[in-house]
């Protein structure tokens, strides 16, 4: 009888990446209320097998502040990890819960951006934490030291997020979870213009390989400076990443 693996080769990682011509990739730790889907230390030995293309995210538990300002640390000194991710809807808390407050601290003090998912959640549980006003704009006007990267595009407020982007120096939006010919025709006009500066690309990877989602990235009629910031060199910028 076959059985379902319970996680993917890091070469099935890199072949896909090669496939789709993706020099480098965030690869990032899951954890929620119940604990690690994926934890920082397994991120961590993924990102040591393929150091040169692999680029890890750090998670933390919000139910224990005090451990979270810790990981924090740990994943910055310890890891060298590029930024830190948090799911609101996984913890069914908006990202202006005190539970956070701590964390963004840290983020602060070890220069590490914080992503998190705006916008409806996929799987059957509330979406509004995800909404991005007033929640994550709370966030933004306390914080402004600290770098946000809100994730799978804020649909649908969509234009919530755009206004976020504009408003904030320090917020930007990545395109993970969607393929190019599916992202908000709003959000695709940002990105041809005064936006080009706050968006990068992601795909998700492995709900939806990176040459699914760059499959029609032509149809978004960018310009080559507009293009070349949204495939790498916002992400460059935003995460401290050498060419």
């Amino acid at each position: 009888m076959e059985t379902v693996p319970t996680s993917i080769p890091v070469e099935f990682t890199l072949a896909a990446l090669a496939a789709a011509k993706v020099d480098r990739a965030l690869t990032t730790a899951w954890c929620g209320p119940d604990g690690d889907l994926i934890s920082n230390e397994e991120v961590a030995g993924v990102v040591a097998s393929a150091p040169d293309v692999l680029v890890g995210v750090g998670s933390v538990d919000l139910s224990s502040p005090v451990e979270a300002v810790a990981t924090v640390r740990r994943c910055k000194r310890e890891y060298g990890f590029a930024a830190i991710r948090v799911l609101p809807w996984l913890w069914n808390a908006p990202p202006n819960d005190r539970r956070y407050y701590p964390v963004y601290v840290a983020c602060v003090e070890e220069g590490l951006p914080f992503c998190l998912q705006v916008g409806h959640a996929g799987p059957l549980c509330p979406s509004e934490p995800g909404r991005p006003i007033p929640y994550l704009d709370q966030v933004a006007l306390d914080f402004p030291e600290l770098t946000i990267v809100g994730g799978h595009v804020g649909y649908p407020w969509t234009d919530e997020m755009i206004a976020m982007a504009t408003k904030y120096s320090n917020v930007y939006i990545d395109t993970s979870a969607y393929k190019l010919h599916r992202l908000p025709a709003s959000l695709v006009e940002y990105m041809r213009g005064h936006g080009r500066s706050k968006v990068l690309f992601g795909s998700n990877f492995p709900m939806i390989t990176p040459s699914a989602c760059l499959a029609k990235l032509d149809a978004l009629a960018l310009d080559d400076a507009a293009k070349s910031a949204f495939l790498g060199d916002n992400a460059a910028r935003v995460f401290g990443l050498s060419p």
